[in-house]
C-alpha cells in the first residue's frame, strides 16, 4: 500500500457522523461551510454527491497537486469503478453523465490520454484570441440587448447573460448552422438542468454536425478536430465535444456570473480592472468545484485514511484553493498557482480561451450597463445546489435602460448557410420536415440579430 507523507490526518476525536451530502438547498447556501466542515476530518474524507452514490472528496491543497500529478496511482478511466461494475449506482443518478466513462480525453490514460489530448490541443491553438474576444463581445452586446431596454431596468443575470453567453460562443466555436445550433444549446441546458432526455438531444445534434462536417469541412474546433493527424473516430470527435461543451460551459457561466457579482458589489474598489476579478473568481469560488474522478491503482494512505483501490477519488479545487494551510503563504505563491484548471497531465487545455471569454463578458457588461449594480450582496445570494459547479442561482440588477445594436464590423461569418450546396437526403429531409419546421432558438435568433433582421 503506498503512503502519502506529510499531510496531517483530522484531529483527535472528531468522528464522522455519516456522509456530508455535496448536494441540496442546504449545500447550495452554505457550500464553504461544507468544506470546512470536511477540512477538519483531514485531507479527505467521504461525502455523497447524489444519492447513494458515494466518492472520497480531497479538500487540501497540497494532497490535490500530489494527486492530480501523480497519474501512475491515480487513473482517470472510470470503468475501474467498484460501485458501478457491481450495480450500486442507480442507473437514472444523476452522478453517471458526470462521472461515467466516455471515450475522450478526461477519461483516457497513457498513450490514449496523448493522442487525444494532442488532438483537442491542436484544435484549440487555431482560435484567434481576438476573434474569440469579438465574437465574446457580439455575443453579449446581443444578450444584453434582450433585456437592457427594459423600462424597469431590471434583470437576472445568470438566465439572460452569464448562462446563454458561453453556448453562443461555443455554437460559433464549433461551426454550427442555426438549426443543428438551437439543439446543442437545447441539448448541453438540459443535461445541467437534469432534464429527461437532454443527453440524447445533444448527441443527435452533434452526430448531425459531424456528419455535415465531412460533407462540407469549415474554419472551426469541429472540422480541425476530424482532420487531425490522430484520426479520430466520429464518436471519438463527438465525446471531445460533448466534454468541451460540459467543461466549458458551466464553469464559464459561473466565473463570468461571480466576477460580474463581485464588479458591482459595493466592496470592489473601481480602479480594479476585470483580470483581478475573475483571478478572485478562481481562487475563492473556483467555477469547477469538485471534479476530476480519480481512481487508485493501488490501496493508498492519506492522512490516516485509506483510499481504496478503484473507488472514486474526487479533487474539490474549491476547497483545495481556500485551504487555510494555504493562506499563510499564499500572497508569495503566483496568481495562476491555483487548481481552477487542474494540475497535472490532465489540466484544462482550454484555459486561455476561457480566460479570454470570461475577461470580455465581464468587460461587454460593464460598458453597456455602466452604471450596473446588485440588487442583492454576494454575501446573501446562493448557490446552486450540485457539487460540479460554482454557479450562482440568480443575480439580480437594476441598471439605467438603454438601447444595444450590432456591431457590423464584428458580425460572424454565417455557419452553412441555405444556400450551400445540399445532397439528396438533405433535400428531402428539409421538404419532408417544412410543414413542422421548429421555432428558432437562441442561436437562430442571434445570427438574424447580427444580419439586423
Amino acid at each position: 500500500m503506498e503512503h502519502r507523507p506529510d499531510i496531517q490526518g483530522p484531529p483527535a476525536g472528531c468522528p464522522a457522523h455519516g456522509n456530508t451530502q455535496l448536494y441540496g438547498s442546504q449545500f447550495g447556501a452554505d457550500p464553504d461551510g461544507h468544506y470546512a466542515y470536511l477540512r477538519s476530518l483531514g485531507p479527505s474524507a467521504p461525502v455523497d454527491v447524489a444519492p447513494g452514490v458515494e466518492v472520497e472528496l480531497v479538500t487540501s491543497y497540497e494532497a490535490a497537486k500530489w494527486i492530480l500529478q501523480n497519474p501512475a496511482t491515480f487513473v482517470r478511466d472510470s470503468r475501474r469503478w467498484n460501485a458501478l461494475k457491481e450495480g450500486r449506482i442507480p442507473q437514472d443518478s444523476p452522478a453517471l453523465p458526470m462521472m461515467g466513462y466516455r471515450p475522450n480525453a478526461l477519461f483516457s490514460d497513457g498513450a490514449a490520454h496523448g493522442r487525444l489530448r494532442e488532438a483537442v490541443t491542436d484544435s484549440l491553438a487555431h482560435i484567434s484570441s481576438l476573434q474569440l474576444g469579438r465574437q465574446t463581445r457580439q455575443s453579449a452586446d446581443y444578450l444584453i440587448s434582450r433585456f437592457s431596454s427594459d423600462r424597469l431596468g431590471e434583470a437576472e443575470l445568470m438566465a439572460e447573460y452569464a448562462q446563454p453567453l458561453p453556448l453562443l460562443v461555443f455554437s460559433d466555436l464549433f461551426g454550427c448552422p442555426p438549426e443543428i445550433g438551437d439543439r446543442v444549446i437545447t441539448g448541453i441546458t438540459g443535461i445541467f438542468a437534469g432534464t429527461v432526455g437532454a443527453d440524447e438531444v445533444l448527441g443527435e445534434a452533434l452526430a448531425e454536425l459531424i456528419a455535415l462536417k465531412h460533407r462540407r469541412p469549415g474554419d472551426d474546433v469541429t472540422t480541425r478536430l476530424m482532420q487531425h493527424s490522430a484520426q479520430l473516430t466520429d464518436e471519438e470527435v463527438l465525446h471531445q465535444l460533448v466534454t468541451l461543451l460540459s467543461g466549458g460551459t458551466a464553469p464559464l457561466t459561473g466565473a463570468i456570473g461571480t466576477a460580474s457579482a463581485l464588479m458591482i458589489g459595493e466592496d470592489w474598489q473601481a480602479d480594479r480592472p476585470v483580470e483581478d476579478a475573475v483571478t478572485q473568481v478562481l481562487w475563492n469560488y473556483a467555477p469547477i468545484a469538485n471534479y476530476a474522478g480519480h481512481y487508485p491503482t493501488q490501496d493508498v494512505e492519506l492522512g490516516g485514511r485509506v483510499l481504496r483501490a478503484n473507488n472514486p477519488v474526487l479533487i474539490s479545487f474549491a476547497a483545495a484553493n481556500t485551504d487555510p494551510q494555504l493562506a499563510e503563504h499564499r500572497e508569495q505563491l503566483s496568481a495562476k498557482a491555483h487548481l481552477a484548471f487542474g494540475a497535472g497531465p490532465h489540466a484544462c487545455p482550454a484555459k486561455d480561451p476561457a480566460l479570454t471569454i470570461a475577461v470580455a463578458a465581464v468587460e461587454s457588461l460593464l460598458n453597456r450597463l455602466p452604471d450596473v449594480e446588485a440588487r442583492v450582496p454576494l454575501k446573501d445570494l446562493n448557490w446552486v445546489p450540485a457539487p460540479w459547479s460554482r454557479v450562482l442561482v440568480e443575480l439580480p440588477v437594476r441598471f439605467t435602460p438603454r438601447t444595444v445594436t450590432p456591431t457590423p464590423a464584428s458580425t460572424p461569418a454565417p455557419q452553412a448557410t441555405a444556400s450551400a450546396p445540399a445532397d439528396a437526403d438533405t433535400t428531402r429531409r428539409t421538404s419532408s420536415a417544412a410543414a413542422a419546421k421548429p421555432k428558432p432558438g437562441l442561436w437562430s435568433k442571434f445570427l438574424a440579430w447580427t444580419r439586423g433582421e
